[in-house]
């Protein structure tokens, strides 16, 4: 079957074709009337040229927005700049009729209502635009560790290990009558990291890349109940050599982006622009020099307690940046710390060596005794997109801090086995895929990057 991206790009004017569609926008006189086709094989729609007189007036009025066609005609040379070729139609079948309460009407809809209609949206401009650009870091994912020689690991959905011990899990139960299916209690998983530590312990380097789950109540605009989550664990890695990885899968992405989406980039910057306009901040980078900076510069370091002695002292002199003050040593970072580091570096920052009690059981200790071999990678906008850390490798240091965490060891017995027999030093990190898509798309909801987003009180589909 033709599609609309075929007919653009390799059909010749004079050619006769055969296309499908959606009607995205239609006006015209009683002498012409001009179709704007959309069929989801590329983000530039066709343009369709119809004569009335040709045929029947019935016909001609049932062609509504969000209505699908058939349409058979020439390829002719557009008039117009935004395209080269159109088609002439000489016939018509309508396929699917769409009445006038058709949600998705000509004209601008705000974000929040889109969000009602999640099923329909995708047929938008703007969200055809967002899931192209996330298809296209998917793919760059991918690209990107099998070019390294990863290998890419399916980890359990189901899970009876929460591996960051904060107990925000959906719990899992069957319908069986009697007794429990697996014998024990699970749940849906917040991290493939634990069985992916097995996985690179026995094949080097491995990656996940898959769905996860966290029963937080938060009603954020950076927060889901599902997410999808980018997790690779390497063998003989250490926290250094985790980093430059992390900071190279970044910059691969939005160079790939950058790169591949020109035209989805080129909107949503227009887009983007558009709604920093309304809001009263127009001097706001455009999108894609924005991107373009974070691929070009590097990654400034820092550490944990040098970012607290920072913060400090820009409260001490211009207390307006932190309205909510400053955390003390031995508290994690909040989200207007985290955006003012990047914006104070101009640019992606490092954040190292992490106080143990605000970290989770399985990061290295550091020989202080106060924090561990941890990292966290924040960009401007999104702020923390990566956190990682090298694993903690000594069985004796593990246990202890699994038992302090109080984790049941025997629960976590085959994960201390990796470490009983042939332990090595090993890294990784987690990479939050919708702030990625966030960070590309100059989106601010989480919500409107991922298709069906999995929210408090809210789950349609």
């Amino acid at each position: 079957m033709l599609t609309i991206k075929t007919l653009l790009t390799q059909l010749s004017i004079h050619q006769e074709a055969t296309i499908h569609g959606w009607v995205k926008n239609k006006r015209g006189s009683k002498n012409v009337i001009f179709v704007t086709l959309q069929d989801g094989s590329c983000f530039s729609p066709l343009q369709v040229v119809i004569d009335p007189t040709q045929f029947k007036e019935n016909l001609c009025k049932q062609i509504t927005v969000g209505a699908s066609l058939r349409i058979t005609g020439k390829i002719v040379a557009s008039p117009g700049g935004e395209q080269q070729k159109e088609l002439s139609a000489t016939h018509i079948t309508i396929l699917g009729h769409a009445p006038s309460d058709y949600p998705l009407q000509p004209k601008r809809h705000t974000l929040a209502f889109m969000r009602t209609i999640q099923h329909l949206r995708l047929r938008t401009n703007t969200f055809s635009a967002v899931f192209r650009v996330r298809h296209a870091l998917s793919y760059a994912i991918h690209t990107f560790f099998h070019q390294k020689g990863f290998l890419w690991i399916h980890t359990p959905i189901i899970t009876s290990v929460d591996a960051e011990g904060a107990g925000e899990v959906f719990g899992i139960t069957s319908k069986e009558k009697e007794g429990n299916f697996f014998g024990k209690k699970v749940a849906l998983t917040v991290s493939g990291q634990l069985p992916g530590e097995a996985a690179a312990l026995s094949l080097g380097k491995i990656y996940t890349f898959g769905p996860t789950f966290r029963a937080e109540n938060s009603n954020t605009p950076r927060h889901l109940a599902e997410f999808w989550m980018v997790e690779p664990e390497i063998a003989f890695y250490t926290l250094k050599e985790n980093i430059a990885l992390a900071i190279d899968m970044i910059k691969y992405c939005l160079r790939h982006a950058l790169t591949h989406c020109k035209e989805e980039m080129a909107f949503l910057e227009k887009r983007m622009m558009y709604e920093n306009k309304q809001k009263g901040q127009s001097t706001t980078r455009p999108l894609r020099e924005h991107l373009t900076a974070i691929v070009s510069k590097d990654f400034t370091h820092i550490t944990y307690t040098d970012a607290i002695a920072l913060l400090k002292e820009v409260h001490t002199k211009a207390p307006q940046h932190f309205p909510d003050g400053i955390v003390p040593w031995g508290e994690d970072l909040q989200t207007t710390h985290e955006r003012y580091l990047t914006k104070h570096f101009d640019g992606g920052v490092v954040v190292t060596n992490y106080p143990k009690g605000i970290k989770a059981f399985y990061m290295r200790q550091n020989d202080d005794g106060k924090s561990v071999a941890a990292m966290d990678i924040l960009l401007p906008d999104v702020g923390e997109i990566v956190g990682g850390s090298q694993r903690e490798e000594r069985l004796d240091l593990l246990k202890a801090a699994i038992t302090h965490m109080g984790l049941d060891l025997k629960e976590l017995a085959w994960y201390l086995d990796t470490r009983r027999f042939g332990t090595v030093p090993h890294s990784g990190f987690g990479l939050g895929f919708e702030r990625l898509v966030l960070l590309v798309t100059g989106m601010d909801n989480i919500r409107d990057v991922i298709p069906f987003p999995r929210t408090p009180n809210h789950a349609m589909c």
